[in-house]
């Protein structure tokens, strides 16, 4: 079994910000893989699939960003999984918008969300893949997390969702080494 998490915050007010690229990509996935990411359970909207020989719990924390941890941990204690079986998709300030990065293990670069799953989980030695939204320094974090994406960034960005995508898909057919090969190349 394994756990791909994307992370956001729920509610029409965080719909299409920057903050929600993990929620974004996990419905590209669910469009990949014919899921529906809807059922309630574990603090978050789940959906358990099959891709290639892998059973997938896909997940969307309904905890807020801050909080994400919550769900990833109830997960993960249900299924008694490891952090090695867990794959988190984000947003990344430090990547330009339509890069993506994939890491197997690292630090929480400031990112909330990843710093509540690393509390919780008590590690930093889980696949993930980043979504480069940029940053405007005249613009506060905070905002422009929580902004939208400006339309001539939105042909890029939709791209790099779509690529997430499909990247986590390939990781849960193939390896995440394979994935890192293919897809940091873009």
């Amino acid at each position: 079994m394994k756990l791909v998490v994307g992370l956001g915050n729920p509610g029409r007010t965080y719909e299409h910000t920057r903050h929600n690229a993990g929620f974004e990509a996990m419905d590209a996935i669910a469009s990949l893989t014919s899921a529906s990411i809807t059922q309630k359970k574990f603090k978050a909207l789940v959906d358990k699939v099959q891709i290639g020989k892998e059973s997938v719990l896909l997940m969307k924390p309904q905890t807020y960003m801050n909080n994400s941890g919550e769900a990833v941990r109830a997960a993960m204690d249900f299924y008694r999984l490891s952090p090695q079986d867990l794959l988190v998709i984000y947003d990344d300030l430090d990547l330009p918008v339509g890069k993506l990065r994939l890491r197997q293990k690292g630090s929480a670069g400031g990112h909330n969300g990843i710093k509540s799953i690393q509390a919780h989980i008590k590690s930093q030695e889980f696949d993930r893949i980043r979504i480069g939204i940029d940053k405007d320094a005249r613009i506060p974090t905070v905002d422009w997390v929580l902004g939208k994406i400006r339309k001539e960034d939105a042909q890029a960005y939709q791209e790099s969702i779509e690529q997430a995508a499909k990247a986590a898909v390939f990781a849960l057919q193939h390896s995440f080494a394979d994935a890192m090969n293919q897809f940091n190349k873009r």
